[in-house]
């Protein structure tokens, strides 16, 4: 197997950001499923394990999946007010506490026009039961369209953490993304994955070695993406509360 990193829990979680600038080159397979392993280890809601994990590797089905991701994506670019334009625009700085600017839109309009090219696309669904109350436990069960949503997924969004923090220790990038998660294409993607009715996509996980320093350059990145870079957020005596919401201390 390829070689893994010897990293610290702690320092895995302080070194996994958003990767969207990615290689093309192949994963191993061994590499893979040494990641899914890792992921199905997270806890499960009444240990059901309904989850599921969909590889995808063929390039149309990640052709179909990109058409999709890049439709969402575009429209909500416009809903929120952020053309093109003005992602583009170095001075242009969304939220200063976290510099959330040009750089990181950039970053996710690569990943848009490139996002048939991550070499894996790792799709996680839900597995929803036939049974409902009230029906015999011992009869066959019934297979049904899943009724509800991702934000059902408590149990599977752990499990996808687990996979991208074990992808980091075998040096390869991750991002998680929902935008094309959608009702509306919900049909379409489990057309494309073959997925029964009584499933639900829940998330969509390019993963990709990162692009080295030359190659950012080439698509006029910053060279920090090029490596596992400590995520930038507010201050977290910033954003906890004790007992009561506003009763908030500084970190000693």
């Amino acid at each position: 197997m390829a070689e893994r990193e010897p990293l610290d829990v702690i320092d895995a979680i302080f070194s996994t950001p958003a990767m969207r600038y990615l290689k093309t080159d192949p994963i191993p397979d061994e590499i893979i499923w040494a990641i899914l392993d890792a992921a199905i280890r997270a806890p499960s809601g009444t240990n059901t394990q309904r989850w599921g994990w969909m590889v995808v590797r063929d390039q149309e089905t990640k052709n179909g999946i990109a058409e999709i991701y890049r439709d969402t994506w575009a429209r909500a670019n416009r809903i929120v007010g952020h053309g093109a334009e003005r992602t583009r625009d170095e001075e242009f700085t969304a939220n200063k506490k976290v510099e959330f600017g040009a750089a990181n839109y950039n970053s996710v309009e690569h990943l848009a026009d490139h996002f048939e090219y991550a070499p894996v696309l790792i799709v996680p669904f839900m597995i929803q039961s036939g049974l409902r109350p009230g029906d015999d436990p011992d009869a066959e069960p019934v297979v049904r369209p899943f009724q509800g949503s991702p934000l059902m997924g408590g149990s599977i969004y752990q499990a996808v953490q687990n996979m991208q923090l074990a992808a980091r220790a075998y040096g390869i990038g991750t991002t998680y993304t929902s935008v094309a998660n959608t009702e509306e294409h919900e049909p379409r993607m489990k057309e494309l994955l073959g997925l029964p009715v009584n499933t639900r996509t829940m998330c969509i996980i390019p993963l990709g070695y990162p692009l080295d320093v030359d190659e950012l350059a080439e698509v006029g990145a910053s060279p920090a993406r090029a490596r596992f870079f400590r995520p930038n957020r507010i201050p977290v005596d910033q954003v906890t509360h004790w007992d009561k919401f506003g009763d908030q201390r500084d970190r000693d």
